[in-house]
């Protein structure tokens, strides 16, 4: 656990995507540190994150895929005095790491991994070309007209190129039924992976050197989310998610996912170049990810390396209960 003297002046971070569990489990993180100010951020006033905090560490902003996004948030950065930005949501990556050097001028920093990590990351094929060689990587193409369905032992998974979760991902039983689908450049044709999913959460400082890789089986998923799972040791799994931030150039908190081929070998699927919605189960394991990503930004002295023990998690729904003025006020 990071110690700080608590006369060092207060960092003021603002955390987006307060929805979901991601921010969620950053809030949770960065609240036991007493050198943080936090804020939390959403584009609906209902985000059960930003009733984590205070009523006047609440805001509004657009969502990440309106063209005003990048410079609305600058705005509101500005305006609540805000050091760190940390977003939660792939969709603000891109947007926000076009407008880093506006950030940089405002004295804003971003959470955010390099832009080439974020094209590599955020584009499932751009992904596999670059770690083949590295990892195992199942067999990808991108599904356009010149894909061969006579080529491919079946089945396989048709996905987007770009997203996280399990949103418009199919398995396609036949080469005829995948030649009556229409083609799409935004879609991959995937090699199907039969074994075990694993989520990988990987810390990494400013310089892309790996503090701490956490493998974690996801025993139970709910919409993409780990709702019950495990953290074990696998030096194999350890190293593959390792390798797979430094050959992207990660850094701060990243997932990558992994699934066994019929050989029991890990094989990538993707990576969230963010904080998982389960990683309070990392932080438990004893690798406090969101407050060593926080001091790596900060400059403060992070470890080389830090281990984590096996330990294993279920979720259930929780409830808070306020006033309905405060989200009222909220959504003023």
């Amino acid at each position: 656990m990071p110690q700080h003297n608590v006369s060092q002046p207060q960092t003021r971070v603002l955390v987006t995507g307060a929805g979901g569990p991601a921010a969620v489990s950053v809030i949770k993180s960065l609240q036991q540190d007493p050198t943080v100010q936090l804020l939390a951020a959403d584009m609906d006033a209902w985000a059960a994150g930003l009733y984590l905090l205070p009523p006047d560490a609440r805001t509004l902003i657009p969502a990440g895929l309106d063209p005003g996004f990048a410079s609305a948030v600058l705005a509101r950065c500005a305006a609540l005095g805000v050091n760190v930005l940390i977003p939660t949501v792939d969709a603000e990556m891109r947007p926000l790491a076009q407008a880093r050097a506006e950030y940089d001028a405002a004295g804003i920093e971003l959470m955010l991994a390099p832009a080439r990590a974020l094209d590599l990351t955020l584009d499932k094929l751009a992904l596999a070309q670059c770690c083949a060689g590295h990892v195992r990587v199942p067999r990808t193409e991108c599904f356009d007209e010149k894909l061969d369905p006579a080529s491919w032992d079946y089945p396989v998974v048709l996905k987007p190129r770009t997203g996280s979760g399990s949103r418009d991902i199919s398995v396609v039983a036949s080469a005829g039924e995948l030649a009556g689908l229409e083609r799409s450049a935004e879609f991959i044709v995937q090699e199907y992976l039969p074994g075990e999913e694993y989520s990988i959460d990987v810390l990494a400082d400013t310089r892309s050197h790996v503090i701490a890789s956490v493998p974690r089986l996801r025993a139970r998923v709910d919409s993409g989310v780990s709702v019950a799972g495990r953290t074990m040791h696998d030096p194999e799994l350890e190293h593959f998610g390792a390798t797979v931030a430094s050959v992207t150039g990660l850094t701060y908190i990243a997932n990558v996912q992994a699934r066994r081929d019929v050989a029991g070998r890990p094989a990538l699927l993707e990576v969230n170049p963010r904080a998982p919605g389960a990683l309070p189960l990392t932080m438990a394991s004893g690798v406090d990810m969101p407050r060593l990503a926080l001091d790596a930004l900060r400059g403060l002295p992070v470890p080389e390396h830090v281990d984590f023990r096996e330990v294993a998690m279920v979720r259930f729904l929780d409830e808070r209960f306020m006033d309905l003025s405060e989200v009222q006020k909220v959504a003023a």
